[in-house]
C-alpha cells in the first residue's frame, strides 16, 4: 500500500488514541451529574482514563495494524526504524501525519468540552503533559524525564517483542493496548503521561493557539524524552535479534 495511504490510516488512528484517551480525561474522568434532584460528583477516574488509552490503540491495532503497523505514535515509529523493523525513510511522513490526527482531535475535544456551562480554559486543560505545575502530583523536571524515557523503552520493548515473528502471541494488539493501561496507571501523577509526542503535541498546541502556552513550552520533553526511550530499546532489542541469529 503506498505511503500516503498508511500514513493517513496513522492519522485516523492518532486521531482516536487522542480523542479516546485525552477526550476520556477531559470529559468523563470527573464531571458532576443530577442523580435524584441533587449534584453527585462522578467519573471514571485514573483507572477509567487509563483503560480509555488502552482501548483506543487495542482497537485501532485491529482496524488499521494491516494497513499501517498502527503505530500511533512518533515514538514507537523511531523506535521500530531503530529496531530495524521500519523504514527511516518513511518515517518522517508517518511522523507528521499522527501529529496532525493528535491536533485535530485536541481540536475536536475543545470543541465538545466548551459546550458545558461554566467551561474554562486553564494550562491544565485537555490532559497536556507536563512537569513542575502541570504535573498532576506536582513532579518535577528529573522525574517526568525519567519517567518518560523509561515508560517509552519499556513500551516499545513490548512491542518489538510481541511482534517478533518468533513470538508465539495471537493477540498482539491486546498485549500491546494492556501495556499502555499499565503505563498510564503508574505514570499519570507524573506527567499525565505522555509516552507520545503527538498526543503532546494536540493538546498544547491547541493550549496555546487559545492563550495557554506553559505546556507548549515544556513540550520539548516530550519529544526528547519518549523518542530517547524508543531508541534505547530498539538498540537493545535488536541485541536479542543478534543473537538469535548467532
Amino acid at each position: 500500500m503506498s505511503l500516503m495511504k498508511r500514513s493517513i490510516a496513522e492519522l485516523i488512528g492518532t486521531f482516536w488514541l487522542v480523542l479516546g484517551g485525552c477526550g476520556s480525561a477531559v470529559l468523563a474522568a470527573a464531571f458532576m451529574a443530577d442523580i435524584g434532584g441533587s449534584p453527585v460528583h462522578i467519573g471514571i477516574g485514573l483507572l477509567g482514563v487509563s483503560l480509555a488509552f488502552g482501548l483506543t490503540v487495542l482497537t485501532m491495532a485491529y482496524a488499521i495494524g494491516h494497513i499501517s503497523g498502527c503505530h500511533l505514535n512518533p515514538a514507537v515509529t523511531i523506535g521500530l526504524a531503530v529496531g530495524g523493523r521500519f523504514s527511516f525513510a518513511e518515517a518522517p511522513m508517518y511522523i507528521i501525519f499522527q501529529t496532525i490526527g493528535a491536533i485535530l482531535a485536541a481540536f475536536l475535544i475543545l470543541m465538545i468540552a466548551s459546550g458545558a456551562d461554566g467551561f474554562s480554559l486553564g494550562a491544565n486543560s485537555l490532559a497536556v503533559n507536563g512537569y513542575g505545575e502541570l504535573s498532576p502530583g506536582g513532579y518535577g523536571l528529573t522525574a517526568a524525564l525519567i519517567t518518560e524515557v523509561v515508560m517509552t523503552a519499556m513500551f516499545l520493548f513490548i512491542i518489538l517483542g510481541v511482534t517478533d515473528k518468533r513470538g508465539t502471541a495471537v493477540a498482539g494488539g491486546l498485549a500491546i493496548g494492556l501495556t499502555l493501561t499499565l503505563i498510564h496507571l503508574i505514570s499519570i501523577p507524573v506527567t499525565n503521561t505522555s509516552v507520545n509526542p503527538a498526543r503532546s503535541t494536540g493538546p498544547a498546541l491547541v493550549l496555546a493557539l487559545n492563550g495557554e502556552g506553559k505546556a507548549l513550552m515544556q513540550l520539548w520533553l516530550f519529544w526528547v524524552a519518549p523518542i530517547a526511550g524508543a531508541a534505547i530499546a530498539g538498540v537493545v532489542y535488536r541485541m536479542f535479534e543478534n543473537d538469535s541469529r548467532g
